[in-house]
């Protein structure tokens, strides 16, 4: 006898969570997609009710419209290359009445704890004091909404006379009107925010605690996201090639002020920015070393210099966080998280993540790929390898991680957008060749959510 169709507790209908909850839709798999907020599109949503959102007014996205877009849903071809949040977030609705499955969301309801039974089951808890069970738990929650500030604080800053935000709190340039202001960071959002403080600041200082690279959002007069990057080329090649190209765009950052990049390209996350290299030129924001300290109304730079300072913005990243689950069930210190093709659980085959990376270019297409990937499995029609091959691979996937990426907490979860989409697709074809082999049948029902338990995702999906 077939067996049956686990139940899943998707956990955010943010731009990963919607595109596994198609995936699952799609497939008949049995879920309710629990989101904090009264939307979905989570991030993308400008002053999001759930307190999550990092959109602040004037943001447009860093990576070409369609280089965003999932397949089967192109972004409406008026759009801009690059276009607005608010263009972002109506396309996400879209996509959620498109495909049809609205009503597997459960909105305005915040998943506040989640245990997993000694029999398997979850149980999960949310803030209007309902409980569900469920076989399997997918988390989407996203990886930008708890700040990480500055570790430690710099000294002087409790006493620190101005202002001091992180840029998750940041709304618009109102803030910075005639005052002057610090930017720390070399991210995309410490050059977007000291772009739009430059024009209404008296001045405006970047802080960098070091160099980085600075990709345009065009070349040869395309979206720079768009240039060819076939991932059967050695990333070695490929990565001298972008080295020079973007070089022969910026030139020698250090003529700017900035500090240099200490790696080659592709080591760390580099910036898309296609405006700081021109205020820096007008004089409008004016490149400075790390804080040193801040004493009372000054902000000291490790250079020794010393400026008066009303605003201080902390582009300084955020934590990988799980609010729902008991640290001594599952965490992340220092954003370190171990997965298998950073989704599975390496332990728990009815425990798995979506969209917890960090690609140069958007999530959204990846998500959708883990989102198939995930149907597959829940259907039977994937098999995971042996337990001993999930530790390896794991295991060589934190070894790169560590040889290739400059060693911080903003790189514990990089990928590279197109070799990670062949990778998985690799491994999506050799996962349905061990079904097969094992003898796996394809499910043909499943139970209802208040019917008893007939059993756990590891024995639906395994067994």
């Amino acid at each position: 006898m077939s067996p049956s169709l686990p139940t899943v507790c998707l956990i955010g209908a943010g731009s990963s969570g919607i595109a596994v909850a198609k995936a699952l839709h799609q497939h008949g798999v049995p879920f309710d997609c629990v989101e904090a907020s009264d939307r979905v599109g989570g991030n993308w949503v400008f002053g999001n009710r759930n307190g999550m959102s990092a959109a602040y007014r004037d943001l447009h996205i860093n990576t070409s419209r369609d280089r965003m877009a999932y397949s089967d849903f192109p972004m409406p071809a008026d759009y801009p290359d690059y276009p607005h949040h608010a263009q972002i977030a109506a396309y996400f609705d879209d996509y959620v009445d498109h495909f049809g499955f609205r009503d597997h969301i459960v909105f305005d309801t915040r998943v506040e704890k989640v245990v997993r039974g000694g029999d398997g089951v979850y149980t999960v808890t949310t803030d209007d004091g309902v409980t569900r069970e469920y076989d399997v738990v997918l988390v989407a929650n996203g990886h930008h909404w708890n700040p990480r500030w500055p570790e430690p604080a710099f000294p002087g800053a409790d006493t620190f006379e101005g202002t001091q935000i992180h840029a998750h709190s940041y709304l618009d340039s109102s803030i910075f009107e005639d005052r002057n202001v610090v930017v720390l960071g070399m991210g995309n959002s410490a050059m977007d925010i000291a772009v739009e403080s430059s024009y209404v600041a008296r001045s405006t200082f970047l802080a960098a605690r070091r160099g980085a690279w600075i990709v345009p959002k065009y070349l040869f007069g395309r979206p720079s996201d768009q240039l060819k990057n076939d991932p059967r080329i050695p990333f070695k090649i490929r990565q001298k090639a972008i080295h020079n190209i973007v070089k022969l765009y910026t030139g020698d950052l250090t003529k700017y002020g900035l500090p240099k990049p200490d790696h080659h390209f592709g080591e760390a996350h580099p910036t898309v920015s296609g405006r700081i290299l021109d205020r820096i030129q007008h004089g409008r924001v004016a490149p400075k070393p790390n804080i040193e300290r801040l004493d009372g109304r000054f902000v000291e730079f490790a250079d020794g210099s010393r400026q008066e300072v009303d605003v201080v913005v902390y582009c300084t990243g955020y934590k990988i966080t799980f609010p729902f689950f008991d640290e001594d069930f599952l965490s992340a210190p220092d954003n370190q998280i171990e997965l298998f093709r950073r989704v599975f659980h390496p332990a728990l085959p009815d425990l798995a993540f979506v969209g917890l990376l960090q690609p140069l270019g958007a999530v959204m297409p990846l998500a959708e790929a883990q989102g198939q990937w995930l149907a597959a499995y829940l259907r039977g029609e994937y098999a995971l390898p042996a337990p001993g091959e999930v530790g390896a691979d794991i295991r060589a996937d934190q070894r790169a991680m560590r040889k290739r990426y400059v060693a911080s907490k903003r790189h514990t979860i990089q990928v590279d957008f197109d070799d990670y989409l062949r990778d998985l697709d690799r491994e999506r074809k050799a996962g349905a060749e061990r079904a097969r082999t094992r003898g796996f049948a394809p499910p043909v029902a499943h139970r209802a959510k208040d019917a008893p338990r007939t059993a756990g995702a590891a024995e639906a999906v395994a067994a």
